[in-house]
């Protein structure tokens, strides 16, 4: 299999025997994934990368009948159909995700019409996301991760594989690459070249984009890369609403739908005012089907927290699942005067002796703020989202008391 193929038949798809829970943290991985490629197809206008985002598609089609099929068994009376709600508003929304990121991919390969110049457009600081073959006489071929070092080596890191058609999300240090696997590389695009050499046989081929020729184009860049990020985020949250059973976490990914909401319609003015001075106004009309499938995903999001957000209990067959993890996704608002007031964060990484990762800080005065590659110092009325084990989290939020 090499992408997606729009002639072939559906997959027939049988029960398998699987935890409502393993099946929800596979379709949490993959509309991540789903959103990622989906993106990265259109700022870079990838052909390869939107055909694997209909790839992946069908995998989260796959994934949702099997959850269906589970959670169908799962019920045995009226209060467990109530308690199974939420974890229904999951399957719901992940079809939303993976059909707003087909859209997306769609404006790529219909050639429905984007700036040329986008690419020429990108910050500096934002990596590069590739899809290369392994070839069989590579060095890499039959080696793990953690043998490779790829990550730590060269700041390139494999965030997806395909296998023909299974897919392997989040590889870990234990994943073996094999011949033929397509793999998704990302990182630093000077870096790339090497990798991409070593991994595939061949010579990354990397086009110099030409310079814009549109005004500000790059705040457009800036907008959808910031929608891509808090569309994303909305998604980890919601799906962590329901599978830590938090209300704190569906009331952000509120926050976040009203901001991406807010992000969309200055979007929007903005290509209103762009496409006025454009000298080809439909080279614009695939940002207007961006925007529209951005906010389609946040309000996804929303849609999969909705059943926590309504007082909905989340059934004991994910409550009993989730209490053998021993990650937890939590939210913690710093007060004035206690021990993270005033503590710096590094690359997402309090400077703490706890083993937590902030991934967003919402600030009053600043709204979102993305810190996995920002240093920031912490401040009275932030409110943190961070990933930890459950013994480090319940820590943080003593920290975050005065």
């Amino acid at each position: 299999m090499t992408g997606f193929d729009e002639g072939a038949q559906p997959r027939t798809v049988d029960y398998e025997p699987r935890s409502v829970k393993d099946l929800l943290v596979e379709m949490k991985d993959t509309s991540e994934l789903l959103i990622d490629l989906a993106y990265s197809a259109v700022l870079h206008q990838n052909d390869e990368l939107a055909s694997e985002v209909l790839a992946l598609e069908e995998k989260m089609d796959v994934l949702q009948m099997r959850a269906r099929m589970s959670l169908m068994l799962a019920v045995r009376n009226p209060k467990e159909a109530e308690a199974l709600a939420p974890v229904l508003g999951i399957v719901a929304g992940a079809d939303h995700v993976s059909d707003a990121a087909a859209d997306i991919a769609k404006i790529v390969l219909d050639d429905i019409g984007l700036p040329e110049s986008m690419r020429a457009a990108l910050p500096e600081a934002v990596e590069t996301l590739v899809r290369g073959t392994v070839a069989p006489a590579s060095s890499y071929t039959g080696r793990t991760l953690e043998g490779i070092n790829l990550e730590s080596e060269t700041g390139v890191r494999v965030i997806g594989i395909r296998r023909g058609d299974e897919w392997i999300l989040n590889p870990g240090p234990e994943t073996k690459l094999a011949a033929e696997d397509t793999v998704f590389l990302r990182g630093p695009e000077q870096r790339l070249d090497e990798v991409y050499m070593t991994l595939t046989g061949t010579e990354y081929e990397s086009t110099e984009p030409p310079e814009p020729d549109i005004d500000d184009l790059e705040r457009a860049v800036d907008s959808i890369i910031l929608m891509k990020n808090l569309s994303e985020l909305a998604v980890d949250l919601a799906y962590g609403s329901v599978l830590f059973d938090s209300d704190e976490l569906a009331a952000e990914v509120r926050n976040l739908e009203v901001e991406v909401d807010a992000l969309r319609s200055r979007f929007e003015a903005w290509l209103l005012g762009a496409a006025a001075d454009a000298d080809d106004p439909v080279a614009l009309r695939g940002l207007i089907y961006l925007g529209v499938s951005t906010e389609t995903i946040s309000d996804a999001a929303l849609d999969i927290s909705e059943g926590v957000l309504r007082g909905l209990t989340v059934h004991p067959v994910v409550e009993l699942a989730v209490q053998e993890s021993d990650e937890l996704l939590v939210r913690v608002a710093v007060e004035e005067g206690s021990d993270l007031d005033g503590t710096d964060i590094e690359a997402g990484v309090p400077v703490t002796e706890l083993g937590m990762n902030v991934i967003a800080v919402r600030r009053p005065d600043e709204g979102w703020l993305l810190v996995s590659d920002i240093d920031l110092t912490l401040q009275p009325g932030d409110v943190l989202i961070a990933k930890g084990t459950r013994t480090s989290a319940a820590e943080f939020r003593e920290l975050a008391v005065a």
